[in-house]
């Protein structure tokens, strides 16, 4: 006799709809064409079933990291155009040229060596070219620029069908990224003009969201897409799309002076009613808002942390409720935005996000 199955301790609510949504307001504030930027698992929410859904809305790339999310996607059935958007090994690039995937490109021996593979198949390879406007993490620097670019034109089994850079503090600092995106219409001046490239990107979603981009015709929209805004105070309005829950798993009330969690870093000054839920820093739910003030969700009302987060539970003040055993709990969603979770946490929502766990089971709807 198989036994029951037993529901999940911990689990990721994954609304596809408000996703589609996301999609749909990204475009209208971006005025153009869309790559969006499916890596880390699409940012935490489930690489497949995201990239199956997305495609259906005839964006134009998906973007990726590496090889590994690349092949995901194209074993998954989808058809959308595939963007690394990182320099790629040496030992992936035959795999890239083989499925048509679309590198960047950031060194004259990364592109020497595609124009190589590609001749072999007799094929012609889409690039991009990676220009580093600011952020220092790949992609040619401006300086001899157009010296390069006349010796890619010689590499006659490669095509620049685009440029792109990267914003590095579009959130943060305004003055530097208008430098940065000044520094971009330059280098597509020296190269010829923007007409010399059918694609041109430089936005990420704070970028898109803050920013108008007179020379751009693709958008890079990541964070964004799963309804979490990178510029605080902003009025474009975004649809939340995961909500992290678990359950009560047992509820006591603790005496005056018990420690709870390790450490006792709380310890009661009074008669407490206290729950345990079925979730920790193991599932993604992340430790360092010990302390901090933060709260979960159960039956309409929010509770305290109590304690440390240890790897599988965690604790709540529930004294004066009726929250019991196996009630619904949320860690985040509608009533507490991941947004809050991170400060609490020190961290950013992206880091929240990609960092729930495969053992948090995720529910389509």
């Amino acid at each position: 006799m198989n036994p029951p199955p037993s529901p999940p301790r911990a689990w990721a609510e994954i609304d596809l709809s408000a996703i589609r949504e996301n999609l749909r307001t990204a475009r209208e504030a971006a005025g153009c064409e869309v790559m969006a930027v499916v890596k880390a698992g699409a940012y935490g929410h489930g690489l497949e079933e995201i990239a199956r859904t997305l495609a259906e809305e005839e964006i134009a790339f998906f973007g990726v990291a590496n090889v590994g999310e690349a092949r995901r996607i194209a074993e998954a059935g989808v058809a959308t155009r595939i963007y690394l958007l990182g320099a790629t090994w040496a030992e992936e690039r035959a795999e890239i040229v083989a499925r048509g995937w679309t590198p960047c490109i950031s060194s004259l021996d990364e592109a020497r060596h595609f124009n190589d593979l590609a001749f072999m198949r007799s094929a012609r390879l889409k690039v991009h070219l990676s220009v580093d406007t600011g952020m220092g993490r790949g992609g040619f620097v401006a300086e001899g620029l157009a010296a390069i670019v006349e010796e890619l034109k010689g590499l006659g089994s490669l095509e620049i069908e685009g440029i792109g850079s990267h914003l590095s503090s579009a959130d943060e600092d305004e003055e530097f990224t208008r430098g940065q995106m000044a520094k971009y219409e330059e280098i597509l001046g020296a190269l010829g003009g923007p007409e010399r490239f059918r694609w041109r990107h430089l936005s990420n979603s704070a970028g898109l969201m803050g920013y108008a981009r007179e020379h751009c015709n693709l958008a890079r929209p990541g964070l964004m897409l799963y309804g979490v805004s990178p510029l605080q105070g902003h009025p474009l309005r975004l649809r939340n799309v995961m909500s992290l829950k678990s359950r009560v798993t047992l509820v006591r009330t603790l005496p005056a002076g018990h420690g709870i969690s390790y450490g006792r870093a709380f310890v009661t000054t009074k008669p407490t009613r206290v729950a345990t839920i079925g979730i920790g820093y193991g599932d993604g739910y992340p430790r360092h808002v010990s302390g901090n003030g933060a709260e979960v969700f159960i039956r309409g009302r929010r509770f305290p942390l109590l304690g440390r987060v240890t790897m599988d539970q965690l604790m709540v003040d529930v004294t004066g409720s009726e929250v019991d055993e196996g009630d619904e709990v949320e860690m985040f969603g509608p009533n507490i935005r991941v947004e809050e979770v991170a400060a609490k946490a020190d961290t950013i929502a992206w880091e929240i996000l990609t960092g729930i766990t495969p053992r948090v089971v995720r529910v389509y709807a």
